[in-house]
C-alpha cells in the first residue's frame, strides 16, 4: 500500500513538472545584461502588448502577456517573438510557441531562477505594424 501511494505521488511529481516551462534556464540568467538602447517614441498604430503577470512571483508562476489589435486589425500570432535580454539576447520563442495564440502568451506555470530577468516581446498585426514592450519579471 505504501509502495502504491509513492508511486502515485511520483507519477504526480513527475507530470506536474512535465508541464511546467522552464522559462528561463540558469546558464542563460548567468549571461550579462543586454546593453540598454536609449528609448525612442514615436506615435504608432501598432498592436499593444502588456504584461498581466504581476512583475514579482515565486516558485512555478503564471505567465500572461495580452495583445492588443488596433484598428480592427487582427494579430499575426506567427510574427511573435519574445527574446531574453541578456547575453546577445536569448530568443525565447521556440519554447513559448505552443502558448502563442492572437489574445496573447499564456503559460499555466513557467519557471526562471531567482533574481531579475528582461523580456522584449514584439508583434505584428494583419496590417504589417509592429508593436513591442519590454518588461522585467523579479523571481523570489
Amino acid at each position: 500500500m505504501i509502495r502504491a501511494v509513492a508511486a502515485l505521488l511520483f507519477i504526480a511529481t513527475s507530470s506536474l513538472q512535465a508541464q511546467t516551462l522552464q522559462l528561463v534556464t540558469p546558464d542563460e540568467a548567468r549571461l550579462p545584461a543586454v546593453a540598454a538602447k536609449p528609448a525612442t517614441r514615436a506615435i504608432t498604430r501598432g498592436p499593444g502588448v502588456k504584461l498581466a503577470t504581476p512583475g514579482s512571483v515565486s516558485g512555478a508562476f503564471p505567465l500572461k502577456v495580452e495583445f492588443a489589435p488596433r484598428g480592427g486589425s487582427k494579430i499575426d500570432p506567427a510574427s511573435v517573438k519574445v527574446e531574453y535580454l541578456r547575453g546577445d539576447g536569448v530568443d525565447l520563442t521556440a519554447r513559448l510557441k505552443a502558448n502563442i495564440k492572437p489574445e496573447g502568451i499564456e503559460v499555466a506555470a513557467a519557471q526562471a531562477p531567482a533574481g531579475e530577468h528582461a523580456f522584449r516581446v514584439s508583434v505584428r498585426d494583419s496590417e504589417g505594424r509592429e508593436g513591442k514592450a519590454e518588461f522585467k519579471l523579479t523571481v523570489k
